[in-house]
């Protein structure tokens, strides 16, 4: 959902200037004119006051503001002189006021004493930045003289005596004026040089570094292996709603399956968003369905595009220590003047290799019975890693005025990704090879082709009866085609491509938002915010069928005297079968839906919010959220919050028609053995039959309570827990096979598949945990300054119902939710995570060290194999053998990240980093589990590929 950003927000490092200065700006009035604008009476940088100042010159703006707070303001008015100010309206402290009116500006602050606040140059002469509800248009300011620089030199405070200001913040609420401290909900704010320092080179793996509740899955399998999803408190990619500058993200067409953690979702993908184009993200870590609409059960990722006329340039490459993965990135964004508007693009190119990690052997008869090669074959085939990528991604934020408080603007992304990762080696001997065209076997490569965009453009502004308005629509759409090579339709016989087609998936959203905000004085103590808002929504999806090459079977048997002599061949591509005609097509639906959002602060130290939404879908009817949120202050430095709401998301379009068919790995004799599969959309003729039921939404409830805490100066800390129950959870089902299932299958004319799964609402769960984050900014005199985070979550899910299996297959002894599935949702995540983050800097030099503890996760087994006392495979009545289920537990493991820089010049600066410096990997599997070639447990949060190595050029312009 919408809302206006405050682009000005809190600017990291402000120059504090002392009080010799103010003093100096007055002795050398005659020098430099500096105008002191005086009022009646004196107060504080934090106290809040209730301001109207018009559009007008920045040096009238000052004095209004001066009038309105109580407070003297000193600037020069040679450096003031060049600006104009646009608009303030709204509860805020004098900081937050002045902070708007100069942002964009060449100017800073600091109160330099009782009353009394200096504004001095800060060097950047030519930033355009918006404010939460208008943008300063600033234009380069003529240099100042020799004398009256120095006479305006700002001399900065040491860190220690500087004090952290909270940044404002305009997700989770609808006000403009609110900062991270005074929030009703738990939210974390990563600016530009959190980004910046980080060391990561994704969007997706730069949250998952840096907010300890948020996890980022591995690849997936088949054809969404160049996805990876995030998880919020444990909870599915697709219980996270993404926005972009305050409007809603599109979903990514590729549906993540095969996969494991995050099965069955399609989320938005970050990764499409040029990491150097963001100014800030907001993460609500809260549930916000009333407030924002569907997928918002975990929270809200409010990513902030950047909207100055600063620019700057990064080229980055390295390398894994161990198993190739070479990667190389380059970057460049600037923004530029338009008249009273701006405009500001970024691009992000990045390229990286496959990583091939060590492998186990094998198992199995690799050649026909009789070649002597049986007798020593080389069984280290499979290709293990991350896979090879090449993209680009652009973006723009722009805009321009319209009158004196109305403006124009949009904002829009665009990429392309080519995304190509090996698959699980096919054996030569096997039903789904052809010995003439592979004799030794093959891995299947999935191509993944991804163009994806969004664009959205508005008017903004101030209307009659002080009411802010807000109209914009936004169209994004997501198009993924899918390529197989090295891979073999084994019913065609020798005969058969080896490259194929293997069809289309896109995805599109269109959304229209009609925002109205208004404050409504009753008296008390601040006004009744009031935000009131209506939405259209329209969401496509079209399956294109492949190539008939890639799905169709050929009917080739091996003729007499050959390897597997009259055994019909496998039908369909190896890996990923190509969509079929019957399973392509378009869908659509819309939804319209209103809400009402209040805030209000009753007395001093207490405040109280109220947010109800009602949603009508064409597809499966209407819903209702609401929420409250409770903020206590009894002292300064101590505040109590919390939060009740409910919740809903609406099954995607990928989960109601997705069809396609697939390979699964299943143990057979204590081999590997890949069986084709169908996924089958809930409406399909066989799903039906089944038991397959029409979707509904997830429903959720979540309650959160916390405390927020400033002991000492520099020192923030909040502890916040929360419990979220899920009613309806959509997943996939379990691999419906044997008899049973595949007589019904061939009645529904879908013959020679071992077995086939549907999306289902098939279990209830319940989700608690507690999130600590504590931060500490500390001045080390002549050791430069530093600042100390210490972060964790901890976190278990449960579940609370199961559906049993439908009536239909009562007799098959199958299951809807398997043990495997629940174990994935209960213990695939981390039950806990720990990270502690030192980022320090003296003059040119500059580290930021990062720990991150992953606590422990389990594998759970799908089904139980024979294996002896070491965990190895072994023959069913050998001594020592055993049948049960061998999960794997993932010990906890440390991790630690570590990056240097070093600035050459103003504008030029090195770094030299490491994401997992000390090279570590995850446990191994153990014997029993190789079986498939595959060495390490890719549920490890942290990968599988060891440690990256990098060095980063930046300039800045």
């Amino acid at each position: 959902m919408p809302f206006h950003r405050n682009g000005a927000s809190t600017l990291s490092g402000t120059a504090r200037v002392a009080i010799a200065i103010a003093s100096t700006s007055i002795a050398l009035s005659g020098v430099l004119p500096a105008v002191a604008a005086t009022a009646s009476s004196q107060g504080t940088i934090n106290t809040r006051h209730r301001f109207d100042i018009k559009p007008q010159p920045l040096s009238e703006a000052l004095r209004a503001l001066s009038t309105q707070s109580g407070m003297r303001i000193l600037f020069p008015y040679d450096e003031v002189a060049p600006y104009r100010a646009r608009a303030i309206n709204g509860w805020l402290s004098t900081g937050q006021a002045l902070d708007q009116l100069l942002a964009g500006t060449s100017l800073r602050h600091a109160q330099a004493g009782d009353g009394v606040i200096a504004l001095a140059p800060s060097g950047n002469r030519s930033l355009v930045r918006r404010s939460p509800l208008s943008v300063q248009f600033a234009q380069a300011a003529t240099p100042p003289t020799d004398a009256g620089a120095l006479a305006m030199a700002p001399s900065q405070a040491p860190q220690d005596e500087q004090e952290a200001s909270s940044p404002i913040i305009v997700t989770g609420t609808r006000q403009t004026t609110r900062t991270v401290a005074e929030s009703l909900a738990p939210i974390d704010v990563l600016g530009k040089a959190d980004l910046e320092a980080s060391g990561k080179q994704s969007v997706r793996d730069l949250l998952g570094t840096l907010v300890p509740s948020i996890n980022v899955s591995n690849n997936g399998a088949g054809a969404s292996w160049a996805v990876r999803t995030l998880s919020l408190r444990g909870l599915g990619g697709d219980q996270l709603l993404v926005l972009v500058n305050g409007k809603r993200r599109h979903n990514t067409a590729t549906l993540f399956i095969n996969g494991s953690v995050q099965n069955g979702q399609s989320p938005p993908d970050l990764d499409l968003i040029a990491g150097n184009a963001i100014e800030r993200i907001e993460v609500l870590r809260d549930g916000a369905s009333a407030q924002y609409g569907s997928d918002a059960i975990a929270g809200v990722v409010n990513v902030i595009l950047k909207n100055d006329t600063s620019g700057g340039a990064a080229l980055t490459g390295g390398s894994y220590l161990e198993n190739g993965g070479e990667q190389a990135r380059f970057q460049i964004d600037n923004g530029f003047a338009i008249g009273e508007g701006y405009i500001h693009l970024a691009a992000d190119g990045v390229m990286q290799n496959n990583t091939i990690v060590d492998s186990s052997p094998i198992p199995g008869t690799f050649y026909p019975t009789g070649d002597p090669r049986n007798a020593d074959p080389n069984r280290i085939r499979a290709k293990y890693g991350q896979p090879q990528v090449v993209g680009g991604n652009l973006s723009y934020d722009a805009m321009m005025p319209v009158g004196d408080a109305v403006e124009l603007y949009s904002f829009g992304t665009f990429s392309k990704r080519h995304a190509s990762g090996w698959l699980t080696y096919r054996l030569p001997a096997a039903a789904n090879n052809i010995l003439e065209v592979y004799p030794e076997g093959y891995i299947p490569r999935i191509q993944v082709r991804d163009t994806d965009f969004q664009f959205a453009g508005g008017l903004r502004g101030d209307g009659p009866a002080g009411i802010h308005f807000d109209l914009s629509t936004t169209y994004s759409e997501d198009r993924v085609k899918y390529e197989h090579t090295t891979s073999l339709n084994a019913s065609m016989g020798p005969a058969s491509p080896t490259t194929f087609y293997l069809g289309l998936v896109k995805s599109s959203e269109w959304t229209t938002n009609l925002d109205l905000q208004k404050e409504i004085d009753f008296g008390l103590v601040e006004p009744l915010f009031m935000a009131v808002g209506v939405e259209y929504r329209e969401n496509t999806f079209k399956i294109g069928p492949g190539e008939p090459a890639s799905y169709i079977d050929g009917g080739y048997r091996s003729p007499a005297g050959a390897w597997l002599a009259g055994t019909l061949r496998t039908a369909g591509t190896q890996g990923v079968t190509g969509f079929l005609p019957a399973g392509s097509g378009s869908w659509d639906r819309n939804n319209w839906s209103a809400y009402i959002n209040l805030e209000q602060k009753v007395v001093e130290g207490f405040e109280i919010g109220l947010a109800g939404r009602h949603e009508d879908y064409s597809d499966f009817g209407t819903t209702d959220t609401g929420k409250v949120s409770v903020r206590m202050e009894p002292v300064k430095g101590f505040a109590v919050r919390g939060t009740a709401s409910t919740g809903f998301r609406a099954p995607t379009l990928q989960q109601q028609h997705y069809a396609s068919s697939s390979t699964i790995g299943v143990i057979v004799n204590n081999v590997n053995t890949l069986l084709p599969v169908q996924a089958l959309p809930v409406d399909s003729p066989a799903a039906v039959a089944l038991g397959a039921v029409p979707l509904r939404p997830e429903k959720s409830t979540n309650y959160s309570a916390g405390i927020v805490l400033t002991p000492v100066r520099n020192l923030n800390v909040t502890v916040d827990a929360y419990q979220i129950k899920i009613k309806d959870r959509i997943m996939l089902s379990e691999t419906l096979s044997g008899a049973v299932v595949r007589q019904v299958l061939g009645a529904a004319d879908i013959p020679g598949v071992a077995g086939g799964f549907y999306f289902v609402n098939a279990a209830d769960t319940r989700t608690r945990g507690l999130d600590i984050v504590s931060t500490y900014r500390a001045g080390l005199g002549n050791l430069g300054t530093a600042m100390f985070s210490l972060s964790a979550n901890f976190n278990k899910t449960i579940f609370t119902h199961i559906d049993p299996i439908p009536d239909v297959l009562a007799a098959s002894g199958l299951v809807l939710v398997g043990r495997a599935k629940q174990g994935d949702f209960t213990k695939g995540t981390p039950r806990n995570k720990f990270i502690g983050n030192i980022l320090w800097d003296k003059g040119a030099f500059s580290m930021n060290l990062r720990a991150t503890r992953f606590g422990k996760i389990t594998q759970v087994a799908s089904a139980m194999v024979l294996h002896d006392a070491d965990f190895a495979s072994c023959v069913a009545g050998s001594a020592g053998c055993t049948l049960g289920y061998v999960d794997e537990k993932l010990k906890p493991k440390v991790i630690f990240d570590l990056e240097l820089g070093y600035k050459i010049s103003d504008g030029i600066k090195v770094s030299l980093g490491a994401n997992n410096l000390l090279n570590t990997y995850p446990n191994k599997l153990k014997a029993v589990n190789r079986l498939a070639g595959s060495l390490y447990n890719a549920y490890a949060p942290y990968g599988i590929s060891g440690g990256l190595y990098y060095g980063r050029l930046n300039l800045t312009f």
